[in-house]
């Protein structure tokens, strides 16, 4: 695509959007050209704060099928698009809402925290929710006598642990692409590349073993505190392990800085399907609407408000 044809495109998209008075939300892993047609652009605890604020009458989701959940669940009034209902997350699929049930008789009396990455129907059978931004937050909120079973990301958990001084029962699911980012990954950046911080997701299976070593440079965030730090930070270089569909918006709201991904393979599929004809046709044909039963609405609304008021 052109620079006139791609800015033909934004212009058709923004316009729409004014039509429908609605708002253009993004996450940090999505495409550049669709980061920089969004009104706002966050991970997912940022967005789901956008959603709940927003005073559109429609939000159009640029992002993965639960974070569109999420949002027709805080904004029941409001009509929730997403360009690419096929846009899933491994992570997210690693349990179900029967799963979970099973887990939790086993476990009478356990304060359930979901991780934002699962279904409404998971979020209305937890106690909490949370996003890597305030998971320390809200696991630091129950009492220390209480049994917590966290789910489903099995590196975030074990990172909790860790940070938290807590014991955990934690789920065994994985984000692929994180899961891919190894410890040997860190290991050979550190030797390598000796003059850059190391900004090293929570998700990312080298997260816990990170803490171990590279002598206090490397530092644990969420995409939106990657980009904090980012800014404050006196370094020039920073390696980045996480998906790598943040590097836009580090290279655009800091510039002048060095941002080199770990893996340059950590991409997410599911990320990457929407594109901005699906956003144009999104808005331009009120597709595809995401829906929420009012009944697990009801119930996931609790767990995710507890989520916004955290951290």
């Amino acid at each position: 695509m052109t620079t006139a044809e791609l800015a033909t495109l934004h212009d058709e998209i923004r316009e729409l959007a004014r039509e429908r008075n609605a708002v253009l939300l993004a996450h940090n892993y999505q495409v550049p050209e669709v980061q920089d047609v969004a009104d706002f652009v966050g991970d997912s605890l940022a967005l789901a704060r956008e959603a709940a604020k927003t005073d559109a009458g429609e939000i159009v989701f640029c992002g993965v099928h639960f974070m569109a959940e999420t949002a027709a669940v805080v904004c029941p009034d409001k009509t929730v698009l997403i360009p690419d209902p096929k846009a899933g997350c491994s992570l997210a699929s690693s349990i179900t809402a029967d799963e979970l049930r099973a887990w939790k008789a086993e476990h009478p009396g356990a304060v359930v925290v979901s991780y934002v990455n699962t279904a409404a129907e998971v979020k209305a059978e937890s106690d909490y929710c949370c996003t890597s931004g305030n998971a320390k937050a809200v696991i630091e909120a129950i009492p220390r006598d209480r049994e917590i079973l966290f789910l489903p990301d099995v590196y975030l958990g074990l990172w909790l642990e860790r940070v938290t001084g807590r014991k955990l029962r934690i789920w065994l699911g994985e984000c692929h692409v994180h899961a891919g980012i190894r410890p040997a990954d860190i290991e050979r950046w550190t030797s390598d590349a000796p003059d850059a911080e190391l900004l090293v997701h929570p998700e990312c299976g080298c997260a816990s073993q990170a803490m171990a070593f590279a002598n206090g440079r490397t530092k644990i965030l969420s995409t939106e505190g990657m980009v904090r730090f980012a800014r404050r930070s006196e370094k020039e270089r920073f390696l980045v392990a996480t998906e790598t569909g943040i590097l836009h918006r580090l290279e655009r709201e800091v510039p002048g800085k060095r941002f080199e991904p770990v893996r340059e393979d950590a991409v997410c599929r599911f990320m990457k399907m929407i594109t901005l004809e699906k956003v144009r046709d999104s808005l331009r044909d009120g597709k595809y609407v995401v829906t929420v039963e009012p009944e697990i609405a009801a119930r996931a609304r609790g767990a995710i408000e507890r989520m916004l008021s955290l951290g």
